[in-house]
């Protein structure tokens, strides 16, 4: 006897949607089949009505343990991803101390395995040459490097994880294709910025709309040069590179070019590209709560236009939160002000709205936000979809309950989100990690240390 049987549910598999009944025992999927064919289990969810799923795979996310725990921490995490429908999580390298050596890396390894209930990873940096082979050793799924070096205010992209000399990218890449593992990059043109700024400045402009301008000047230059750069020396040296923050019509046509001339890239889009920082007037109503970045809504089309086809492989969050305390300083001095917005539990939604107002189909929401980051992070197939065999993540949403997004329910420690009053429809009901219901009809559920570092296929996790 199954431990759960999950009854007709309208379950997005790799072949297509269809209703059907799923059991699992344990951690595993054990059986699909059709609406109607199982039996009952140990328990039993009627989920005539909603979409069952694969849980979500959150490949840019910004846990903010250790050092930053004021603005977030491994166990509001975990609501959030319950809450949210996400089962795998993996965290970038803009902590204290950054994992930029083995040391520091174990020591961040160590405390997830204490406190997360989520399962997670953690994208090492792969600024320190000497490192990267022992980092490599670890688990990781994907070295982060970060073009940027932050002007006015010393975080999130503090000294000592970014790097942008050509030369020096160039070591890196060739280091971290020797050890088979993707390559995470976010694009910018620093040398650009630094005298796009001044311009700004030694005309008196320095509040949110200045810096909104500024990173989107000249049509988004800072992020096509970085990209253009980045692309060749992919070809020159072969690493697998992972674009970030994909946000102007050229960087898809590239990215395009690039794939059809064999290149092994791929990239991400975040929800502020499509649902926020394309809206100036929200960007005037916000300030730097918007901000992200300001995607001119030409831009933001382009990308949906590549994200739908398949062109932008994956959306990640890029949750990034912060104290109000840290962003009110941006309505006179965007540069002071701590850049990115928090997304983890509400963008599971903001997705199906647009599936119900028929901008995207089911199924691209499950091979972007789990399938394909699964194969392409080498999680597959234990996660990114429902099949038999599998870890039993699994998110059930409710496709036609809709709901207001409101301040007063935010998980997150930073206390608010910028896409509050924005009606969503598509609520997770249940989100079900290896098994266990994380959010059950609603309620959270978590366990603190439950989650397990997810490595890929054949790979052991970090030892102990």
């Amino acid at each position: 006897m199954n431990d759960i049987v999950i009854h007709g549910a309208n379950a997005v598999l790799e072949d297509g949607a269809r209703r059907a009944d799923i059991g699992i025992e344990g951690e595993r999927i054990t059986e699909i089949g059709a609406a109607g064919s199982l039996a009952k289990g140990k328990r039993d969810i009627d989920a005539s009505g909603l979409v069952a799923l694969p849980g979500l795979i959150d490949m840019h996310s910004h846990h903010r343990e250790p050092g930053f725990t004021h603005k977030e921490d491994l166990i509001t995490m975990g609501r959030q991803c319950a809450a949210g429908g996400v089962t795998t999580s993996v965290a970038m390298p803009n902590v204290s101390p950054p994992p930029t050596t083995a040391e520091n890396l174990d020591a961040m390894i160590d405390a997830y395995r204490k406190r997360a209930a989520f399962d997670w990873n953690i994208n090492a940096s792969g600024v320190q040459l000497d490192e990267i082979p022992k980092l490599a050793e670890r688990g990781i799924l994907a070295f982060k490097i970060f073009m940027v070096v932050d002007t006015g205010r010393s975080y999130p992209h503090m000294p000592g994880i970014g790097l942008h000399e050509h030369g020096e990218l160039y070591k890196r890449m060739l280091a971290v294709k020797k050890t088979g593992l993707p390559l995470m990059i976010h694009p910018h043109d620093q040398s650009l910025m630094d005298a796009i700024e001044k311009e700004y400045w030694a005309r008196g402009e320095s509040d949110f709309r200045a810096y909104a301008k500024a990173y989107a000047h000249d049509n988004g230059v800072i992020w096509d040069t970085a990209v253009a750069l980045l692309l060749r020396l992919q070809a020159a040296t072969g690493v697998r590179l992972h674009l970030l923050h994909t946000q102007t019509r050229r960087v898809v046509e590239m990215l395009r070019s690039a794939k059809a001339a064999g290149q092994t890239v791929s990239a991400e889009v975040n929800p502020w590209c499509f649902w926020l920082g394309n809206d100036w007037d929200a960007i005037e109503r916000l300030g730097s709560y918007a901000l992200s970045y300001y995607v001119a809504p030409h831009h933001s089309e382009a990308v949906y236009a590549g994200f739908k086809d398949g062109t932008v492989d994956i959306m990640a969050t890029d949750h990034a939160p912060h104290l109000r305390e840290e962003k009110e300083p941006g309505w006179k001095d965007g540069w002071k002000a701590h850049t990115g917005t928090p997304s983890e539990q509400f963008y599971l939604s903001l997705l199906l709205t647009d599936v119900a107002a028929g901008k995207l189909s089911l199924e691209r929401v499950a091979d972007a936000t789990a399938t394909r980051p699964a194969k392409l992070f080498g999680l597959y197939p234990r996660k990114g979809a429902i099949r038999i065999g599998t870890d039993a993540d699994i998110v059930l949403v409710d496709p036609k309950a809709k709901r207001t997004i409101r301040d007063e329910d935010v998980l997150s420690k930073c206390g608010w989100t910028p896409y509050a009053g924005r009606e969503v429809q598509g609520i997770p009901r249940f989100t079900f990690l290896r098994g266990a219901a994380i959010l059950d009809e609603g309620n959270i559920n978590v366990r603190e240390g439950f989650g397990r570092q997810a490595v890929r296929e054949g790979v052991a996790a970090a030892a102990h």
